[in-house]
């Protein structure tokens, strides 16, 4: 952590990518936390990626505080994390998020999305959060996936924009959200138009990982 003295050091704009999913952390410390980044809750032992999370919107300044974290999927959607998801959303302080295409990580093949937050957000979009799938914004040339400008350029105007674009964005309401057990899996929120391919393996899996949550969770409740 960067300190002023005995506090958190804050600032206007975060760039991170952390660690995924790591297991070697102190959980113990966490949940007593000096600096206060627990606000959100404990994450589970097996992933740590919540409390980066909670780490980088504590270390932000309260009213210019802005950040940009790349994260796997499952922060996404994970029901051992939903908590704190919740928390998090019912804060209002997730602002975007992005999904991008695989192979952009070298000998990985794996899809990444961006989270963006801000400590406070312009009124316009207060009580919403913005989904892009930029899953097909990607070339491959030499068994090396990579975003050209023109990717770039698209995935910077829609966030710019923040409106809807028929299976590539979508802007939904924190009410929407909460009616999907606050679930951020971008494939709830952004339709595939027709014109689309059909959906890669990966993402067919994310909405089947979600299914199967939401399925558990009816059936809890059901029975409780």
């Amino acid at each position: 952590a960067f300190l002023d003295g005995d506090k958190l050091r804050r600032f206007d704009a975060v760039l991170a990518n952390p660690p995924y999913s790591i297991k070697a952390w102190d959980r113990a410390a966490w949940q007593s936390d000096k600096w206060g980044r627990n606000r959100y809750g404990t994450p589970p032992q097996g992933r740590a990626d919540f409390a980066f999370w909670q780490h980088i919107l504590a270390s932000m300044k309260p009213d210019t505080g802005r950040c940009a974290i790349l994260f796997p999927h499952g922060v996404l959607f994970r029901d051992e994390e939903a908590d704190m998801r919740t928390k998090m959303i019912q804060a209002d302080v997730i602002e975007a998020v992005l999904g991008l295409g695989p192979n952009l990580f070298y000998n990985s093949p794996m899809e990444a999305c961006v989270v963006i937050c801000r400590s406070k957000k312009p009124k316009d979009r207060i009580g919403k959060i913005l989904f892009i799938d930029a899953v097909n914004e990607v070339t491959r040339e030499r068994a090396q996936s990579f975003l050209t400008a023109a990717h770039i350029d698209r995935i910077v105007n829609a966030y710019r924009a923040f409106g809807g674009e028929a299976g590539f964005t979508a802007v939904v309401t924190l009410n929407e959200i909460a009616s999907k057990q606050n679930n951020l899996s971008i494939p709830l929120y952004v339709k595939r138009t027709n014109a689309s391919t059909g959906p890669d393996l990966a993402s067919a899996l994310r909405v089947w990982r979600t299914s199967s949550g939401q399925l558990k969770a009816a059936a809890a409740e059901l029975f409780e």
